[in-house]
C-alpha cells in the first residue's frame, strides 16, 4: 500500500474531508490530494502532524515499501535523464563538427544549447536520494566545461 492510499484510509476513517485535515495540519487542500494521489510527499513537520492527528507513528505511515518505490521512481527517471544527457552529448558534438565542417559558426550556438542541456540532464541523471552538490561539480562541471572548450576550439579552427 502506498502512502497515498494508507494517508487517504486514515483519513476517511476518521470522517475527515481533505480540507479538515488540511486545517489540522496546516496545509493547503491541494497538498493533501497531492499526497493522496502520490504526487508528492509531506515533509517531516506535516508527517508528524499525520501521525499525532491519527494516532499512529510516522514508521506506520512510511513503511519500507514505501520508501523503496520512491528510490525505484527515482531510478527509472534518473535512466530516462541519462539516455536525454547522451543524446544531447550527441547532438553537441554533431553541431559543433558540422558547425566546423560547413563554416557556419551559427550552427555553434546550438552546440551550446544541447550543451547546456547535457548540464541539467546530466544533473538530473542521478537520483534525488543520491543527488550532491559535490558529485555535480565533480563529474559534470567537468564535462561541460570540456564541451565548452571543444567548442570554442572548434570556432578558432573555422576561423583560421
Amino acid at each position: 500500500m502506498t502512502f497515498g492510499e494508507k494517508l487517504k484510509n486514515l483519513r476517511t476513517a476518521h470522517d475527515l474531508t481533505q480540507e479538515q485535515l488540511a486545517d489540522k495540519i496546516f496545509v493547503t487542500r491541494a497538498a493533501i490530494s497531492k499526497w493522496e494521489t502520490d504526487k508528492g510527499y509531506p515533509g517531516i513537520d506535516s508527517l508528524r502532524l499525520l501521525a499525532q492527528c491519527f494516532g499512529v507513528t510516522i514508521d506506520e505511515l512510511i513503511s519500507d515499501e514505501d520508501v523503496n518505490n520512491k528510490r525505484r521512481e527515482d531510478d527509472k527517471r534518473a535512466r530516462k535523464c541519462y539516455f536525454f544527457a547522451v543524446g544531447c552529448l550527441i547532438v553537441t558534438a554533431a553541431f559543433a563538427i558540422a558547425a566546423a565542417a560547413a563554416d557556419i559558426p551559427l550552427l555553434l550556438i546550438g552546440s551550446g544549447v544541447f550543451a547546456v542541456l547535457y548540464a541539467v540532464f546530466g544533473i538530473l541523471s542521478t537520483p534525488a536520494y543520491k543527488r550532491s552538490a559535490r558529485a555535480f561539480f565533480r563529474t559534470r562541471a567537468l564535462l561541460l566545461v570540456f564541451l565548452i572548450a571543444l567548442i570554442a576550439a572548434l570556432g578558432v579552427l573555422q576561423n583560421l
